[in-house]
């Protein structure tokens, strides 16, 4: 599934949910059911897409009407109107399936690339705009800021073989199978029309498309290469609809051949999955390339062919060289960018300065000064992935952006930095704020009924985060009680000791207690320092006193 865009964009692209229909302008790149999924619950106009897109689409959701899509076609640019401001996009083909488009935003936000599902390859990168395109080692004249780039296949080291080449691959298994009396194709519904095209066209046939079946196969094709399909049943070339079970039908064709005492029927899968999911396998590359260069028959009887409508491992590393951009974003999950060999030696360690459009891309406010001496880490607590973003030390400003990455499904639930009211401080607070183990300062101990003094640790972080929210909700805290049998400070303190039924107890009450850095951070907020609260035994001299 796409992912969804941050919220500092004022458009979405291949979403439909909610949080995306809150967007001002909506981008559809392809026809495919998994980018399309939602439209018919949560679109919202306008939709910008290419006739083609359009056309499909509607034939799976007649209930959308025609009114809401804007055409924009392949080389046509467009500017949108937009309260933030102006913006422009130009679409660019995808070579996925047909209709299918790349977009290319310009705007206040950068410059962004979101290619939806592609094949990205040089003829298809050269038609971008001159400008962001590295020529002869030279650096382009724009770079991109961001790409959101199609990984489906971006850990899939093997050399994929071009479109051309496996179709060509797919002719010559049926040259080499004469006898087979009927030839079945299992292609998919959108984006393997040139296998059937060129297997039309090569062998003076056409090519039976059962209409009662595959009605949904019958009339994607009617709109893309009506000419090459018929309804006569005993044409050789036969679309196979093998999902969701190739095999178990591929199987009982084979079985009913042999029980007729007929020659076996051909049937070919044109895919890149069967060779993904078989990379781990033991053999040599040479083996390997031999499996990419000819159709390969498996256990089941299916041959198969190296297609691939996405790009493989390689051309994304050539394609990124080429572009150049600041940072890459998966439109996959799994994080297959961050794989990428590309991604690991520039966007890792790649500089964002606070006035960075990587701040406004996500809608968040930075203040160099905000950041200084603060670790921040930026995460999408609901997704596979995470933007992670860290600050340098020692007052230094700049942040480094350590990961780039798909966060499928959820925004970036970020929101500008605000400031907290000021909050009383208990329990440990009072006995200083705990420097940073950076600074070489030790980390103070409180044993609380015998307890281990970690699990007070993250007891004490959980339950302070808990006060912190309900101070904010009751500005007065009515009652507090404080049970401390022992505590051990490893700063100097002054301390006051009487005896009481033969125990020493130990004060908490001196103001020394507070450090510099407390007593700065009070003065910050023009609030006095607080007056401590009274020791065990002046709390029991004074109701001896009341009682006399």
């Amino acid at each position: 599934m796409p992912i969804e865009l941050p919220k500092g964009l004022p458009f979405s692209v291949d979403t439909w949910n909610p949080s995306s229909k809150r967007k001002r302008h909506h981008f559809l790149t392809h026809a495919h059911k998994d980018h399309s999924t939602g439209i018919s619950t949560h679109y919202s106009y306008p939709i910008y897409c290419t006739h083609l897109t359009k056309t499909l689409v509607l034939l799976h959701h007649p209930q959308l009407d025609n009114s809401l899509f804007v055409g924009i076609e392949v080389g046509q640019s467009v500017v949108i109107d937009d309260p933030d401001g102006a913006f422009s996009v130009m679409a660019f083909d995808a070579n996925h399936c047909p209709g299918a488009v790349m977009f290319l935003f310009e705007g206040h936000f950068g410059n962004i690339l979101h290619t939806g599902d592609c094949r990205l390859t040089p003829e298809c990168l050269q038609n971008l705009p001159d400008k962001y395109l590295r020529r002869k080692g030279r650096k382009p004249r724009c770079q991109l800021d961001y790409v959101f780039l199609d990984c489906t296949f971006g850990r899939f080291s093997g050399k994929v073989p071009s479109k051309h080449s496996a179709i060509q691959q797919v002719i010559n298994c049926i040259w080499k199978h004469p006898d087979a009396p009927v030839v079945y194709l299992s292609c998919d519904l959108l984006g393997q029309e040139d296998i059937l095209a060129d297997v039309s066209q090569t062998f003076g046939s056409k090519i039976y498309v059962d209409k009662a079946t595959s009605s949904e196969c019958f009339l994607a094709l009617t709109l893309t290469i009506p000419e090459i399909l018929t309804q006569d049943p005993s044409s050789r070339f036969h679309v196979f609809n093998g999902f969701p079970e190739l095999y178990v039908r591929a199987k009982a064709k084979l079985v009913e051949a042999q029980a007729n005492s007929k020659p076996e029927p051909l049937i070919i899968r044109p895919s890149t999955q069967w060779y993904a999911c078989e990379e781990g396998c033991s053999e040599d590359e040479n083996c390997k390339n031999q499996r990419m260069s000819e159709a390969m028959r498996d256990q089941f009887g299916v041959w198969h062919v190296c297609y691939s409508m996405h790009s493989s491992r390689d051309e994304l590393e050539w394609a990124l060289q080429l572009l150049t951009p600041k940072w890459v974003i998966s439109t996959t999950p799994s994080c297959r960018a961050m794989e990428l060999g590309y991604v690991k030696k520039h966007c890792f360690s790649a500089q964002a300065s606070p006035d960075e459009s990587l701040w406004k891309l996500l809608d968040l406010g930075v203040e160099a000064s905000s950041f200084a001496n603060v670790p921040v880490a930026v995460k999408s607590l609901h997704s596979s992935s995470a933007l992670e973003v860290s600050a340098q030390g020692s007052g230094d400003s700049k942040l480094q952006l350590v990961k780039i990455s798909t966060c499928q499904k959820e925004d970036f639930n970020l929101s500008p930095p605000r400031k907290r009211i000021p909050v009383t401080l208990f329990g440990r607070a009072r006995f200083g704020l705990q420097e940073s183990a950076s600074q070489g300062e030790e980390e103070k101990i409180v044993n609380v009924k015998g307890e281990p003094s970690q699990a007070v640790d993250n007891q004490f972080e959980q339950e302070s985060s808990f006060r912190e929210e309900e101070i904010c909700k009751e500005p007065l805290v009515k009652k507090l009680k404080v049970e401390i049998n022992e505590v051990q400070c490893h700063k100097t303190v002054e301390k006051e000791s009487s005896e009481v039924g033969n125990n020493n107890q130990t004060s908490i009450g001196s103001s020394k207690c507070f450090n510099e850095r407390l007593r700065k951070l009070y003065r910050s907020m023009n609030v006095p320092v607080p007056e401590p609260l009274p020791s065990l035994v002046d709390l029991l001299k004074s109701h001896k006193r009341a009682k006399r």
